[in-house]
């Protein structure tokens, strides 16, 4: 029951952080007088002075910028989890090895082997070694043996999955509402910009340009970040489907060795 809290606790921990974040790097950086002619954030960026151009965005590239750094905490969360759960060594030489070792009755080797190589396909070949021996023990070895080797494969595989795609949900979020707040920045945007033009008598410049850099600087960071999100969630869902296939090739193998071998 502890493991859940903590996680929860990360991310109620973290979206605030990156929400404050956000808000000091928009006003203090972005918004700094050193960013703007006669140092005044009202007025034009300095020539060529990106920090200036992302201030004009608005208060809406506070939210934009809060999704890349919620988005990098979890990058690196995910990378570093399913680098675990990927254990040590190649997967697919370990299921070789756990293959060759159980047609030769060495239990206690694949044991070691599970040790050393460690992560999600290891600790799923150790539970199902430990319930192969365990019944081993007990009575003659029958099909009604081989069912609960095979189901305790598969229960065991359905503890290890959630582990694998925690937190997935919140990068396939920050791909998909970064665009949508993005195009909110530009729908914006575009009503200050005719705010400006529909000013009687000379349209609004200041305002008319506001509006134009509001609309533009928002639909590029809502784009990019949704870009950036989608390659990252990309990798990790074909990372997971790789050690997911590696299970289910383990259990296959553990059980096809044992049908092979006793009946």
């Amino acid at each position: 029951m502890k493991k859940p809290n903590i996680k929860l606790d990360l991310s109620l921990i973290v979206i605030p952080l990156s929400l404050v974040a956000a808000y000091f790097l928009f006003y203090n950086v972005l918004g700094h007088p050193d960013n703007f002619v006669d140092g005044d954030p009202a007025r034009e960026p300095i020539n060529n002075n990106i920090l200036g151009v992302i201030y004009k965005g608005g208060p809406i590239v506070i939210l934009l910028i809060s999704f890349q750094l919620i988005m990098v905490v979890y990058v690196i969360e995910r990378f570093l989890a399913l680098r675990i759960s990927q254990g040590k060594g190649n997967m697919n030489e370990f299921v070789r090895k756990v293959k060759s070792l159980l047609a030769g009755g060495k239990t206690k080797a694949i044991n070691e082997a599970c040790d050393q190589q460690k992560g999600a396909v290891a600790n799923v070949v150790k539970t199902g070694i430990a319930t192969y021996v365990e019944r081993k023990k007990m009575d003659e070895f029958d099909q009604k043996d081989i069912y609960l080797i095979q189901k305790e494969l598969e229960e065991t595989t359905q503890l290890e999955l959630p582990l694998l795609n925690r937190n997935m949900f919140i990068l396939s979020t920050i791909a998909q509402i970064s665009t949508l707040v993005g195009l909110l920045g530009t729908v914006t945007g575009m009503i200050k910009a005719f705010g400006a033009l529909a000013t009687v008598g000379e349209p609004d410049p200041v305002g008319l340009a506001g509006g134009i850099s509001q609309a533009l600087v928002t639909t590029a960071l809502g784009i990019s970040t949704a870009a950036v999100t989608i390659v990252f969630y990309n990798y990790f869902a074909n990372r997971i489907d790789r050690i997911t296939y590696a299970i289910d090739e383990a259990s296959f193998s553990i059980i096809h060795t044992l049908k092979l071998k006793y009946f």
